[in-house]
């Protein structure tokens, strides 16, 4: 199928993900003046990238479980948040959905089928 393309789909949302959380909270509405801790959780998404630029399946199988946090924190803020940290807050929330499609995706294509065998009388 397309599992080159559901690859490059989960790859280049999680780098644009780890770039948005890191710009965030650093520089461009962070929730103290000067940057926060919450840098730390663009590190949290460092762990999976290699597996998945390598198109790892069991990476892809914990990523679309973890990835749910991050669409969990970018809906929370969305609606709570104002101003520019609401529209960050957006995007995360669409980059890290992107993230799980992209991930369930890939593991459709690349489920190995069983093949049913008629059974023998």
């Amino acid at each position: 199928m397309n599992t080159r393309l559901f690859q490059n789909l989960t790859s280049t949302a999680l780098i644009a993900l780890i770039f948005l959380c890191l710009a965030w909270e650093a520089w461009l509405a962070p929730l103290r003046p000067g940057g926060s801790w919450m840098t730390l959780k663009a590190v949290f998404l460092l762990a999976p990238l290699f597996g998945i630029l390598r198109g790892k399946r069991y990476t892809y199988k914990w990523l679309s479980l973890f990835i749910q946090f991050y669409l969990l924190e970018g809906l929370t803020r969305a609606t709570s948040d104002q101003g520019l940290s609401q529209w960050l807050a957006t995007g995360e929330t669409i980059l890290a959905l992107l993230v799980f499609i992209g991930t369930v995706l890939f593991l459709r294509s690349t489920r190995v089928s069983a093949i049913k065998k008629p059974a023998s009388d």
